[in-house]
């Protein structure tokens, strides 16, 4: 009896297991994990010479992992092991704290700083230095300033980084927001702040530039939840978020032009709100030239803002107060090409990125 009860377990398994390899081998490949949002490797090129280099194993293993079979019932069942059975703390380097998922980054990458302080300098020399316009930067901490260290999750120092961008831009003037922000101001299952919550940063910014901004929004949530960037990560099943961004009634009058299609665009792409990423919703997310003109804006300023995502969301906050904003995205933008969009005289100009670009090496 007890052998026939082996045999069961072992054809059982061997079912199990001949099955999955059947079903890997005829599914068709998925090109996209909307889970991970990102795109999945596909089948390698088979060729003489990938074969002989090894690179077409390499390839391939990277594509099986892709492929599998209910890939992520399986990514689930790993970080369910790992968090409540074997107790790690995080799974993949993400983690949850205070009901926040964030990922880590650490150590502090000296090399990532300098790197962004000569982008930084390069931009200023060629372009700046010598015109009358106003220089600012500003640094927008990640989650992990407000969690990782205080729940016992390694995190880098973040004076040190403060201080070491203090002494090499000191020809820039430091605008401090991370007084008014927390955890609160994040979204919990993506790395971006909430446009509802930065009000107060806005604030902080346009009255270290000289402008006043007082304007009242009107909010409107989305109906479909979003499932941030670590959601996917995590591979948990936690509450998604909502977005919610604001309104005012000069959005309708300002120009906004895209100028890697050449094309106008809304403040708020709602088509996008329901794609991949929803946070794409702000000013059409990626793009390295944007330019708003606002004809009802309370000065005759302009503003060139050097921004990462984190500006999308922030810069329709910024618009009451400037007669034209410039949005460059330095990490997609070549530098030789910054005249071609902006010439500077009188303009202020902010630089701000978030910690999470400036602690990354290939980010500029």
């Amino acid at each position: 009896m007890e052998k026939k009860k082996s045999m069961i377990q072992v054809i059982s398994v061997a079912l199990v297991f001949f099955g999955l390899a059947l079903w890997a081998w005829f599914k068709p490949a998925d090109a996209f994990s909307a889970t991970e949002r990102r795109s999945l490797k596909q089948f390698p090129e088979v060729s003489v010479k990938s074969v002989l280099e090894g690179k077409f194993m390499e390839q391939f293993e990277s594509y099986t992992l892709d492929q599998f079979p209910m890939r992520d019932a399986f990514r689930g069942i790993k970080a369910a092991t790992q968090f409540y059975v074997f107790r790690q703390s995080d799974n993949n380097d993400v983690y949850m704290a205070d009901g926040f998922i964030s990922k880590l980054d650490y150590p502090l990458s000296e090399k990532a700083l300098a790197a962004t302080v000569k982008k930084y300098d390069s931009i200023y020399e060629k372009y700046i230095k010598g015109t009358d316009a106003s220089v600012y930067y500003s640094i927008i901490p990640d989650k992990n300033y407000f969690l990782a260290g205080q729940n016992g999750y390694p995190a880098y120092d973040y004076d040190k980084m403060y201080s070491y961008l203090e002494e090499n831009l000191d020809y820039m003037t430091y605008i401090d927001i991370t007084a008014g922000l927390s955890p609160e101001d994040y979204y919990k299952t993506d790395t971006h702040w909430r446009q509802e919550a930065i009000l107060d940063v806005a604030q902080k910014l346009g009255t270290g530039m000289g402008v006043n901004l007082q304007a009242e929004y009107e909010q409107i949530t989305l109906d479909t939840p979003f499932y941030g960037v670590y959601y996917g990560q995590l591979a948990l099943p936690v509450k998604p978020d909502v977005i919610t961004y604001l309104n005012h009634e000069d959005f309708d009058a300002c120009t906004i032009i895209n100028h890697e299609t050449g094309k106008e665009i809304s403040m708020y792409d709602l088509q996008k709100a329901a794609g991949r990423d929803p946070y794409e919703m702000f000013l059409s997310g990626s793009v390295s030239v944007i330019t708003i003109e606002n004809p009802n804006a309370s000065t005759k300023k302009e503003l060139v803002m050097f921004r990462d995502s984190f500006g999308s969301s922030l810069a329709p906050l910024m618009v009451e107060g400037y007669a034209k904003i410039t949005l460059l995205d330095a990490r997609y933008l070549n530098e030789v090409m910054i005249g071609k969009f902006v010439n500077f005289d009188t303009q202020d100009v902010l630089f701000i990125h978030s910690t999470g670009v400036m602690n990354n090496e290939t980010a500029f």
